[in-house]
């Protein structure tokens, strides 16, 4: 019997009722609460395998504060907001604090199953979703706004960035956010299939195919099914590789080798690269009619260079994280401490600064990261940051985020920006910002 129980936070009671029943019929166990102060009972004798489903207004608080309670006390239940209103901004800061998604209520009964049906299968499978860190940043916000309009569409897209920006992060979001959501999400590292092995990889094969095959094997396509098929660093596949993957989709259908007949599909395929793929097309490395079969859609992830703003709250979350996985209490970061995370260059993008803020909790353990902590390399950007002044129309509010990150210090935030100190002292009594921030 599956152990996982569903609890539902929700203070219309017919509603409540109308939810525990769906989730009922689906075999799932379950628990109501009509307010705050019951959900937080519950959850005292909730075990890890539980599921949170939320309201977003109840009568002696809101989800938003039974999420920052739970994960004040180390509860960290899946959680998934239900809400009434238009609130985006709101369902925004929940997925920011750490809930899974948010559903509007007249939807629930298509995608709450669907997504229940998701958690759990990348539980059984051993994967454990990383909280989801909502960033808040221009470009990122740019980057939403292309993954809700093509999302609920079957269209290809490419995602581009380089290494350690978060692509595979972006699909997870296209397919959580389309219709597909309730259905498999598979990923295959494209540098890993030799010409060789690739058609087994992604067609499977029939029982005695080659030496070897002992038994039957499914393929990716298979195992997607109904859902996605994320193609991570596509660039890399052999071009004997890329002529079978073109032909398959064209055709809808493939062929397990060995089999005497084909298969049909129904997948949906993103697929990432960090190489400019035209360039590739132009070297012959990269078949231009795959490319425009991939690349219905494209949504390019910016390097962290070029989000300063994006920074320090994705540092502060990787701190939280850290004190929870570890076991230890920092408290934030030291004034050079964030000086350095704010002008280090960033090669290795989100997937470094994780990885550094990590390890300067582990040494930290409790009180603040100093900057020797963080063990960075000293090194110059590759290129101008994205808080460079460009033109008149840009530079006051590029100047205001600029010192906004920086806490006010000048010096930062002329490092950000690319200028010297005196150039950013005239701008700041050009635009009449002279005594709005304290001098440094």
């Amino acid at each position: 019997m599956n152990k996982t129980k569903i609890i539902v936070v929700e203070d219309n009671i017919v509603y409540c009722e109308y939810v525990c029943n769906m989730l009922s019929r689906e075999g799932y166990r379950n628990m109501k609460a009509y307010h705050l102060s019951t959900a937080k009972k519950h959850l005292q004798q909730a075990t890890d395998n539980d599921i949170v489903v939320a309201d977003l207004r109840l009568p002696d608080g809101s989800g938003i504060d039974l999420l920052c309670w739970m994960r004040k006390e180390g509860k960290m239940q899946p959680f998934i907001i239900m809400t009434d209103y238009a609130e985006v901004n709101t369902a925004v800061e929940s997925m920011k604090l750490g809930s899974i998604d948010y559903i509007p209520k007249q939807l629930v009964e298509d995608k709450l199953v669907p997504l229940i049906r998701s958690i759990l299968k990348e539980r059984q499978a051993g994967q454990r979703r990383m909280p989801v860190f909502a960033r808040e940043g221009s470009a990122f916000q740019k980057i939403m706004h292309r993954i809700r309009l093509v999302a609920a569409t079957d269209m290809s897209v490419m995602i581009f960035g380089e290494n350690g920006t978060g692509k595979e992060h972006i699909a997870h979001l296209l397919h959580d956010k389309s219709k597909r959501a309730g259905k498999p999400f598979v990923a295959v590292d494209c540098g890993s299939l030799s010409k060789e092995l690739a058609p087994s990889a992604f067609f499977g094969h029939v029982k005695g195919a080659f030496t070897g095959a002992d038994n039957a094997k499914k393929g990716y396509f298979h195992e997607a099914e109904g859902g996605t098929l994320f193609l991570d660093e596509v660039g890399n596949l052999a071009l004997e590789t890329q002529q079978m993957l073109l032909r398959a989709i064209q055709e809808r259908r493939y062929r397990p080798v060995g089999d005497k007949a084909d298969r049909n599909f129904n997948v949906r395929i993103i697929a990432a690269t960090n190489e400019d793929l035209e360039v590739a097309v132009n070297e012959k490395r990269f078949r231009q009619d795959l490319l425009y079969r991939l690349h219905d859609f494209g949504i390019t992830v910016p390097p962290l260079r070029d989000c300063q703003e994006d920074i320090m709250p994705l540092a502060e979350f990787f701190r939280d994280m850290a004190n929870r996985e570890l076991e230890c209490s920092v408290s934030g970061f030291s004034s050079e401490a964030r000086k350095a995370l704010l002008t280090h260059a960033w090669p290795g993008n989100v997937r470094e600064l994780r990885q550094k803020v990590m390890g300067a909790v582990l040494q930290a353990q409790e009180g603040v990261v100093m900057k020797e902590h963080l063990e960075l390399a000293v090194t110059k950007p590759t290129s101008t940051v994205s808080f460079a002044l460009r033109n008149d129309a840009e530079d006051k509010e590029r100047i205001l985020r600029a010192l906004k990150q920086a806490n006010g210090n000048r010096s930062v935030a002329a490092e950000l920006l690319g200028i010297g100190r005196t150039t950013l002292y005239s701008k700041l009594e050009e635009y009449g910002l002279k005594y709005k921030f304290k001098q440094s």
